[in-house]
């Protein structure tokens, strides 16, 4: 996207326009340069096209010093449009005997984009979960289910040990009491 476009004045000879600017495609508001390479000139200046209901040049008529340059402001209000619009822009000197025409395409002005504070601080991070949190997690089961499990665990530990301690058949009838428990208790939990 250009920002100025050149036009020589009276470059080969008087009266001569010439330009290297192929189609101006623009986003805003941009400059032509009137670079004379002779005599001083009159230089009129006007738009075609759709372009003229998005732009406008602040006078028709400019003069060119000789060797010098003059720069026409072209206002361009691409905020207003939500698509392309094209026109030319035309250049005319010595009386209207010479011309050239420039296609200018504007195009819409980008979105504005909202900036506010939250982007000033920095991204809250979630912590690393513990290697418990993991296990439990790949597990598929509910915490509280887990915990279940190891209190039965426990117990039947304790009841073992009891009985390994006391001993007898009334012992080994009380862990099996607590082992068939766990497993009833885990059967319902997971299932």
């Amino acid at each position: 996207m250009s920002r100025e476009a050149t036009v020589h004045v009276n470059r080969g000879s008087a009266d001569s326009l010439e330009t290297a600017v192929g189609t101006l495609e623009t986003r805003e508001s941009f400059d032509l340069r009137l670079e004379s390479h002779g005599p001083p000139a009159h230089v009129h200046c006007r738009l075609g096209g759709d372009l003229e209901r998005i732009a406008s040049l602040e006078t028709s008529n400019y003069y060119v010093e000789s060797e010098g340059e003059t720069f026409v402001p072209v206002h361009v209000a691409t905020e207003s449009i939500d698509r392309p619009v094209e026109g030319v822009l035309e250049v005319l000197t010595g009386y209207g005997s010479e011309s050239l025409s420039i296609p200018v395409v504007a195009k819409p002005a980008p979105a504005e984009v909202d900036v506010d504070d939250s982007l000033a601080k920095p991204a809250q991070r979630e912590p690393e979960p513990s290697a418990l949190e993991r296990a439990v997690a790949a597990s598929g089961l509910e915490p509280a289910t887990l915990v279940v499990v190891a209190l039965g665990i426990v117990a039947v530990a304790i009841a073992t040990t009891t009985a390994a301690t006391i001993g007898g058949p009334v012992a080994m009838a009380g862990v099996g009491i607590v082992a068939i428990g766990f497993c009833v208790a885990v059967a319902l939990l997971v299932l």
